[in-house]
């Protein structure tokens, strides 16, 4: 395995570096103000559009998509270090390149199994950044770790599929530029096999029968920049059966297929914000005393950032071998690897960055540093696209079948 960056992807982190430090980083500050003076919290700043057309000037758009006649054609390799550059700043970064979760997770469902009349409406807009979307799984009234629990009905009504459910943290669902949902339910709850009574249909925002309630919170946050976390329902909502999104029986498959590349994209971009909580650890350590030393010199602080130093090199390690494997073996070739990254990425930055806000004092926890939204940001991550128990128990029985 040769995890050394081949000339495609130095020139591309390259590029992105620099828009990263004349443009993305600049900006921070003047999102925040413009996003104070907007009429809903909701709208986009401005800027976030003038970060977009200048990341499209440089070439540095839609680069997660692997499949050159919709992205940037990179392998998983080839991304990963551009994905960890974007943690740095993933209110704007990712949003700027078009790489935002859950657009990301949807464009590639849409690449994959949308027909050519959905990819039109649908992925096209998306790829060039005029609309957003919404994935809407998780529920409320079950324990959405296990998929199959899910409760919300797809029934077929002759030439339409009548959507009826609650769900709730649909992320991306509050932004106005939000178009479109793509729905998993039920369209067939007696059927033998759990994993085949699943299916997935595309539903205008616009249709009727379709509410979204209110926004949720997360540890306090609302997440503006990716168009916050919505409790969403569907009283009725009735859309054409052209809105199927492959088979039915097949959302299961397909949710799985989503996931995977999105769970190697969390995890790039979890290694960026351990290495931005890093270096603000450095910084403060450096510039503050207490007991009459810089508590650089204080034993504990330089534990902190050597341990924190040894598990981000391990975690980018495992993060590049993964990539390394969906590239060469596919992603199932890869699940022990990607069910792996998902574990200790999330658990160990949350523990990283912890480290910088106790270093901060109480300012860690303020909103004069990022790292009270960086820990939020991080520790959700142990819950979505499955748990950590979840992805424990698939990987030890895997382990132990070799055994039995």
């Amino acid at each position: 395995m040769d995890f050394s960056f081949d000339a495609r992807t130095e020139e591309l982190r390259g590029r992105l570096l620099e828009f990263m430090d004349e443009h993305v980083h600049p900006a921070e500050a003047l999102a925040e103000e413009q996003r104070a003076a907007l009429a809903s919290p909701w709208e986009t700043p401005p800027v976030v559009e003038e970060l977009k057309a200048e990341a499209r000037r440089r070439g540095l758009w839609n680069l997660f998509l692997p499949d050159e006649e919709y992205g940037a054609g990179l392998t998983n390799l080839q991304y990963a270090p551009l994905a960890e550059i974007t943690g740095r700043s993933p209110q704007l970064a990712p949003t700027a390149l078009n790489c935002a979760a859950p657009d990301t997770g949807n464009m590639e469902l849409l690449a994959e199994f949308g027909t050519e009349e959905q990819r039109k409406r649908w992925l096209e807009p998306l790829l060039d950044g005029r609309i957003r979307s919404a994935f809407a799984m998780t529920e409320p009234e079950v324990a959405s770790s296990d998929a199959t629990n899910i409760g919300t009905r797809i029934e077929r009504d002759g030439d339409a599929y009548v959507i009826t459910g609650r769900k709730w943290y649909i992320s991306g669902a509050m932004n106005p530029d939000c178009a479109v949902f793509i729905v998993m339910g039920k369209t067939d709850p007696d059927a033998e096999d759990v994993r085949r009574q699943q299916s997935m249909v595309l539903v205008p925002r616009d249709t009727p029968g379709v509410e979204v309630r209110r926004a949720m919170r997360v540890y306090g946050y609302e997440d503006h920049y990716h168009g916050g976390h919505a409790e969403v329902v569907f009283d009725g909502a009735r859309v054409p059966v052209s809105h199927l999104v492959g088979e039915e029986g097949g959302g299961f498959a397909i949710a799985q297929a989503r996931l995977g590349p999105g769970r190697i994209h969390h995890c790039m971009r979890l290694i960026g914000m351990a290495e931005c909580a890093i270096e603000l650890m450095c910084r403060r350590a450096v510039t503050r005393e207490a007991f009459g030393k810089p508590l650089a010199h204080q034993g504990v602080v330089q534990e902190w950032i050597a341990d924190s130093r040894v598990a981000v090199e391990q975690l980018r390690l495992l993060v590049l071998k993964t990539a390394w494997l969906m590239d060469t073996v596919g992603n199932r070739g890869a699940h022990t690897e990607i069910q792996a990254i998902k574990i200790a990425t999330p658990r160990t930055v949350v523990q990283i960055i912890d480290h910088a806000v106790q270093l901060h004092g109480a300012g860690g926890v303020s909103q004069d540093f990022p790292l009270a939204e960086l820990w939020a940001a991080a520790r959700t991550l142990r819950l979505a696209d499955g748990p950590d128990e979840v992805h424990q128990r698939s990987l030890a029985r895997r382990e132990l079948r070799r055994y039995a």
